[in-house]
């Protein structure tokens, strides 16, 4: 292990390694496909194909001091270590992330090679490079290191891990194989690189959101102040020089991805991605689940619901101040009894843009802003059974059902990635307005432009107070790893 007091240095010895750890892999099953070549047992053995190591020992002379900001600190003495996967991609959280330890506790960083290897999938798709001549996948997982499914579970963020003395100690949420599998993930699933993610992202939940963000997007384009670039899913990429962008994103493929994602680009990735999820938990757990592993500064979603007071109207907006789980799909990982408290700063920056863009303040704001608990349920046809659903939504004080807020919510709290929800009401069940195809017409041409400018309006205010303001101790547990 090489020792660095500078972080950047330290980066580009974790950079070094992995990209000869990828590249001799690379080699390896090119040489193995084409050739019948077989991978040298003795140069396996000496991890030739093996992720970058960072470890961090940290032995005070004496108490450990009582740092009161949310990451970047140490609970206890002893010895931190992470397999890292592809660092050039996460090279400016971790020049932050060492260096507010470096800075605080004056340790070193620690860079060599660990002993997991790199699956060869996450540096070669070979059915794509050698089509109808690539062996089958059963052939190569007897020669080539293959994801291994028991060493990438979330049980260290599910707070189910506890590591024994004189073990090392996590210096992250996640290792190097479960970031590889999730970064692959994420282009399956919407259709962009991993590597054109934003740090901010927004969900929603209804296409038409997404035409309304690119238009938006592209008129910030064109205006060119702050933001570089559009990447939109079918891997299509627009900036302010190209012609007809809008019908080139169009013309993209985004079909054929079952969460498609639009990134508005910014210098150091603080530019805008939004995810349509589609509706459901199902979809809402998978993509989070995913996101997480690129330790954004927040995600917040913003999609339709059933308002559930006689007093809302349609086009109405609910802010979640809280959420009754009915969703299912994260209970096993965070029990449903485990509360969900509300963001003080995503709150603020969701009120603030709401009244931005609305124009309206105090009472005017209030009547058509109600701040609430939002039921997220996993059965679309809830109200099939009405006198049950009805009494807990009756108990909870819910304002408002949707099928996703809860468990991107509990999925932040779960992964502390910073959350917030603010909704439209599209129709009201329990008092006769059902979404019927004229209304909800109208609704839409009204209510959309509107809301995506809230939600990109509460990403600015954000981004303009800084991410060190952004992130809580209450997403933080008492033995939490060092790295955000």
């Amino acid at each position: 292990m090489r020792r660095f007091k500078a972080p950047a240095a330290a980066v580009d010895a974790l950079e070094a390694i992995y990209a000869d750890s990828a590249d001799a892999l690379r080699k390896a099953l090119n040489a193995f496909v084409e050739h019948g070549t077989l991978p040298d047992d003795k140069v396996r053995g000496g991890g030739a194909f093996c992720y970058p190591k960072l470890r961090i020992v940290y032995a005070p002379d004496g108490v450990v001091p009582p740092y009161s900001r949310a990451y970047g600190k140490f609970e206890e003495a002893g010895v931190y270590a992470a397999t890292i996967a592809r660092p050039a991609l996460f090279r400016d959280y971790l020049i932050e992330q060492i260096g507010l330890l470096i800075d605080a506790y004056g340790v070193e960083a620690e860079v060599g090679r660990s002993s997991t290897e790199i699956p060869y999938p996450y540096v070669l798709d070979i059915e794509a490079q050698f089509g109808a001549d690539a062996p089958a996948p059963s052939e190569l997982a007897r020669l080539f290191p293959t994801p291994d499914l028991a060493g990438i579970d979330d049980g260290l963020a599910n707070c189910g891990i506890a590591v024994a003395p004189g073990d090392e100690k996590p210096l992250s949420l996640f290792s190097g194989p479960r970031v590889d599998y999730s970064l692959q993930r994420l282009a399956h699933y919407t259709g962009t690189p991993a590597d054109d993610f934003q740090q901010y992202i927004l969900f929603t939940n209804y296409h038409r959101y997404v035409n309304e963000f690119v238009e938006i997007g592209l008129e910030k384009l064109k205006a060119g102040d702050f933001y570089t670039g559009l990447s939109a899913a079918g891997h299509v990429a627009v900036d302010a020089a190209t012609k007809d962008p809008l019908a080139v994103i169009d013309a993209a493929p985004w079909r054929k991805h079952q969460m498609p994602a639009y990134h508005l680009k910014a210098p150091g990735k603080t530019g805008i991605s939004l995810v349509n999820i589609g509706v459901g938990p199902s979809n809402a757990k998978t993509i989070t689940d995913h996101l997480a592993v690129l330790r954004p500064q927040c995600w917040i979603m913003i999609g339709h619901c059933g308002g559930l007071r006689q007093s809302q109207r349609l086009g109405d907006y609910v802010l979640a101040h809280a959420y009754l789980r009915c969703d299912g799909v994260l209970d096993e990982d965070l029990p449903p009894e485990i509360p969900i408290p509300p963001l003080a700063e995503i709150q603020v920056a969701l009120n603030e843009a709401a009244s931005i863009v609305t124009g309206d303040r105090g009472a005017e704001l209030k009547r058509r802003l109600r701040t609430g608990t939002v039921v997220t349920n996993d059965d679309r046809n809830w109200e099939l059974r009405y006198e049950s659903e009805a009494r807990r939504f009756n108990q909870s004080r819910a304002v408002a059902v949707d099928m996703e807020s809860a468990t991107i919510a509990a999925n932040g709290f779960r992964f502390r990635a910073p959350y917030g929800t603010l909704l439209c009401v599209s129709d009201k069940p329990l008092h006769g307005e059902i979404k019927l195809p004229g209304a909800a017409n109208r609704f839409y041409e009204r209510s959309i432009s509107e809301h995506m400018k809230i939600g990109i309006e509460t990403i600015e205010l954000l981004r303009r107070n800084g991410p060190e303001a952004l992130h809580s101790r209450k997403l933080r547990s008492f033995d939490e790893p060092p790295f955000r």
